[in-house]
């Protein structure tokens, strides 16, 4: 058993040596590339497989940690280490499964690219970062593997640098998660200048007795603000949706197992510090809800299938959060692992429209799509029932557990608007299969079922879609509950009540799709002139963007005004000024030079006055 867990850091070494020996001596050979990243991250998922049997074999709060020094120097030592607890056993698994499937499915969705080495390498260290990430044991190793996620978020999401709207996406998503990273880094100083560490087991005792209310609140807050980036929770939600301009698999492993998962990951991992603070834990939850709600609303009117399904992972990121915040961690790290498997199976299945139909998106440009796609149709379906809690799928438990959190904590408000989103969820979602699956459009005459090695992923991940959710189920005692858990995490008691309500509000959402875009019972079009500025308010996702380059350019354009006038006025007025009094000087003193003998007799005189005058004050000061 130990030497199975001393074997962890090979889980995140793996595709880091992946990474450098395609970057450095296989690029030529793409198939190779390929194959050496595939097996890494297999390799990795059979270690968390064995990890996690020993984890969950034993007693709820198992812990393995070791650490090594890194840096010793005085007042400042740095370690390096690993802790593998049931939340990290979690991640691992979800994360390996996720990317090997994505790296399988690549394999026919990415096969004629001129850049399919390039692509492997990048996906390897998206996986290895990802994946250290979540074996650290500590702040300050936890955040050198949370940038190096997104640098490699960067690379393939302008991976088709040659689009101009790829590599704006790339730079769009890169600068936003910088900004909440500046919080998050000021939170993690913070920490090092208060409590004297960064280590996870070690800030858990400190905090513990930390009686400052302010600095808690504050420390927190900065934290925060990392997820806040990462997670693409409000404000900063905006390079989520632009981000899909890289391919779709990248797509797939974004929105569900790395880079968004990072951040609500981080919440679970420093629960012990967010709960100490009530006042941090409301705005959580508060950001979590709205941006669940807002994300959601935006949803329902999009056309492009691969922004319905990344504004759907802005709203499912919010209920993650808004778990957070209320207490129950255990219901949004369960709900991070539904969600990973019926989202990246919702991402690949669009892929595989995406690749049958030339690269269209436009779900109006699309129909009758389960005739010609059968594999794909389906399995869609499962993500999306999934998605929108229909019992007995995965998201059905993990969705309640939250719902039934937020009202069984007090927050009744966020209740209500969790169940608004499971409503709505259900209604965008059946949208885009009542048109582009089932609808009488022509636009998917042409299409074809995908090969085998994209559809094989589909399949594995339907399955998973259905039945990961009992791991958290009354069937098998609430198990997750019973693992993944903080002293003072909220876990409420089941509740049939809220289990149907939510489940009806799921079906009405979905029998709503099916009245307007399969049975047109109701005129849409009609719909849309009767919302008027409604609609357009919602299309445009209400101008976020038009507002932020709007501020952009006017604070751009205001500093450099400002900047202007400070050169041309203070910098060039000091420079010029000198010049100025030089000359004027110079000027002056000229007309002292009249030749005349007893003139400078006169001057020399008045300097040897007033150096004496001068001399004399200083010794009367030194005898006073």
């Amino acid at each position: 058993m130990q030497n199975v867990l001393s074997l962890s850091w090979v889980i995140p070494f793996l595709p880091f040596l992946a990474f450098a020996l395609i970057g450095l001596f296989l690029h030529r050979w793409p198939k190779i590339s390929a194959a050496l990243s595939i097996l890494s991250i297999g390799v990795g998922l059979i270690l968390s497989i064995l990890i996690s049997m020993i984890v969950f074999a034993g007693e709820a709060g198992f812990t393995y940690e070791v650490a090594v020094r890194w840096l010793n120097m005085p007042g400042l030592s740095v370690d390096m280490g690993l802790l593998i607890d049931p939340l990290t056993a979690v991640m691992l698994l979800v994360v390996t499964i996720v990317a090997l499937l994505v790296q399988v499915y690549s394999l026919g969705y990415m096969h004629d690219d001129p850049g399919f080495a390039s692509y492997y390498a990048y996906q390897s260290i998206f996986a290895g970062s990802m994946l250290g990430l979540v074996v650290a044991n500590n702040f300050g190793q936890i955040f050198v593997f949370w940038e190096l996620v997104g640098l490699s978020s960067y690379l393939l999401i302008g991976f088709w640098f040659g689009r101009n709207s790829a590599k704006d996406a790339a730079k769009k998503a890169f600068i936003t998660n910088r900004i909440g990273d500046f919080g998050f880094l000021l939170g993690i100083l913070f920490l090092q200048i208060i409590f004297g560490t960064l280590n996870y087991s070690e800030l858990a005792g400190a905090v513990a007795g930390y009686g400052n209310t302010a600095i808690l609140i504050t420390v927190s807050l900065l934290l925060f603000a990392g997820p806040v980036g990462k997670s693409a929770q409000f404000p900063l939600h905006v390079w989520l949706p632009d981000a899909m301009e890289g391919p779709t698999p990248v797509s797939a492993l974004i929105h569900a197992a790395t880079m968004v998962a990072a951040g609500v990951y981080l919440i679970a991992r420093a629960f012990f510090i967010f709960n100490a603070s009530p006042e941090t834990m409301l705005v959580i939850a508060i950001i979590g809800g709205f941006t669940a709600l807002f994300a959601a609303s935006i949803a329902l009117v999009q056309n492009d299938i691969k922004r319905i399904l990344a504004y759907s992972t802005l709203s499912q990121l919010g209920y993650m959060v808004m778990a957070m915040g209320v207490g129950a961690m255990a219901a949004g790290m369960f709900h991070l692992m539904t969600h990973a498997f019926f989202k990246s199976l919702l991402f690949l299945a669009a892929g595989s429209v995406i690749h049958a139909l030339a690269n269209e998106q436009d779900i109006w440009k699309m129909g009758n799509l389960h005739k010609k796609m059968p594999i794909t149709t389906w399995t869609f379906v499962i993500g999306a029932l999934a998605l929108s809690g229909i019992p007995p799928l995965s998201g059905f438990w993990s969705k309640d557990e939250i719902l039934l959190s937020a009202l069984a904590s007090g927050h009744t408000a966020l209740y209500i608007l969790g169940s608004l989103v499971a409503f709505m969820t259900a209604f965008y979602m059946f949208r885009l299969i009542f048109v582009a699956f089932f609808g009488d459009n022509k636009g998917g005459e042409q299409a074809h079922e995908s090969p085998a090695v994209m559809t094989v992923p589909l399949i594995i991940l339907a399955v998973l879609a259905v039945v990961a959710g009992l791991v958290g189920s009354p069937l098998m005692n609430n198990a997750f509950d019973h693992y993944i858990t903080y002293p003072g995490a909220f876990h409420p008691a089941p509740n049939h009540s809220i289990m149907i309500i939510s489940s009806l509000l799921a079906i009405a959402g979905i029998f709503l799709a099916w009245a307007i875009y399969q049975k047109k019972w109701v005129d849409f079009e009609r719909i849309k002139i009767k919302m008027g500025g409604l609609y357009q308010l919602l299309y445009h996702k209400y101008y976020i963007d038009e507002i932020y380059a709007w501020l952009i350019k006017h604070f751009v354009d205001g500093t450099a005004r400002l900047m202007e006038w400070f050169d041309l006025k203070v910098i060039n007025g000091a420079v010029n000024g000198i010049a100025w009094l030089t000359g004027h000087l110079g000027i002056t003193l000229r007309y002292t030079e009249d030749g005349q003998v007893q003139s400078y007799a006169l001057y020399m005189y008045a300097g040897i006055i007033i150096l004496l005058i001068a001399a004399l004050c200083a010794v009367f000061t030194v005898l006073a």
